[in-house]
C-alpha cells in the first residue's frame, strides 16, 4: 500500500507538469547486500504493487540499488530522449543493519521495511528536464516571465511601469522592456524569449487606460484594461494553462 501511495503521488506530480512516466522495475544487481529471501520479498512487493495498479513497466534486470530493488520513473523530453527522474526503492537490508524495530498493534517487536522515495530526483535535474520537455516554451502558469510590458516610446514608460505594478500586485510575474528599441524589435525579442503575453502601450493605450495584448505565437488579442488582463491571466493560471 505504501509503494502504491508513492506511485500515486508521483503520477499526481507529473500530471501537473504534463509528464507521462514510463516505468522500469530494476532487480537485484550482482553486487548487493541482504539475503536472497529479502530480495525475493522486495522484488515481489514492487511487482505486486505495479500489477495491482495495472501499470505497464519494463524489466531492467540487475540494475537495482545494492540494498534493494526499485521502480524508476522515466520521462521523455521534446525530442524523444528518455530521462530517469523519480524512484521508489524497497529496502529490507538497512533496517536490519541498523537494528531498527517497532512495537506493532500485537504488542510484539517487528522490523520495518524502508522505502527510499525521490519522486522528482534532484531539483536541478528536474528543472533541466522540464526545460527540455517544454523546449523552453512554458505554459503561462510556469513561465518565469508571464507578461512583458512594451512601451512604444520613452513618454510611455511611466504608464508601462504602472501597468507592470498592477500586474505584479495581481500576482503575475511581469517586466517592462525599457530599452530604446522599436516596438517591433521588442516584440520579436519577446517572441524569441517565448514570453506568453506582451502588453504594448502607446498614446492610445495610455489615454484610454488600456493595454494592447499580444499572445505568444498568436499575435494580437485586442485591447483591455490591465485589471481585466490580470483577471483573465489568473483564471488561466488556476487552470494551469
Amino acid at each position: 500500500d505504501e509503494v502504491i501511495g508513492c506511485l500515486d503521488f508521483g503520477f499526481f506530480l507529473y500530471e501537473i507538469f504534463g509528464f507521462e512516466p514510463r516505468l522500469e522495475l530494476s532487480t537485484r544487481p550482482e553486487k548487493r547486500i541482504g539475503t536472497d529471501e529479502m530480495w525475493d520479498a522486495a522484488e515481489s512487493a514492487l511487482e505486486g504493487a505495479l500489477r495491482r495498479k495495472g501499470l505497464a513497466y519494463e524489466l531492467n534486470e540487475g540494475d537495482g540499488a545494492f540494498y534493494g530493488p526499485k521502480i524508476d520513473l522515466h520521462m521523455t523530453d521534446s525530442i524523444g530522449r528518455s530521462w530517469q527522474l523519480g524512484t521508489v526503492q524497497l529496502d529490507y537490508s538497512m533496517p536490519e543493519r541498523f537494528g531498527l524495530e517497532y512495537t506493532g498493534a500485537d504488542n510484539a517487536e517487528h522490523r520495518p521495511v524502508m522505502i527510499h522515495r525521490a519522486l522528482l530526483g534532484s531539483f536541478e535535474r528536474f528543472i533541466g528536464i522540464l526545460i527540455e520537455h517544454y523546449a523552453a516554451e512554458f505554459p503561462l502558469w510556469l513561465a518565469p516571465v508571464q507578461a512583458l510590458v512594451l512601451p512604444i516610446a520613452d513618454r510611455h514608460l511611466d504608464y508601462a511601469r504602472e501597468v507592470q505594478a498592477e500586474l505584479a500586485a495581481g500576482g503575475l510575474r511581469a517586466e517592462v522592456d525599457e530599452r530604446t528599441e522599436s516596438v517591433g524589435r521588442k516584440i520579436r525579442d519577446g517572441e524569441v524569449r517565448k514570453v506568453p503575453y506582451m502588453l504594448v502601450v502607446g498614446d492610445r493605450e495610455q489615454d484610454g487606460g488600456v493595454v494592447a495584448v499580444r499572445r505568444h505565437r498568436e499575435g494580437d488579442v485586442g485591447q483591455m484594461s490591465a485589471s481585466e488582463f490580470v483577471e483573465k491571466a489568473r483564471a488561466s493560471i488556476l487552470r494551469r494553462e
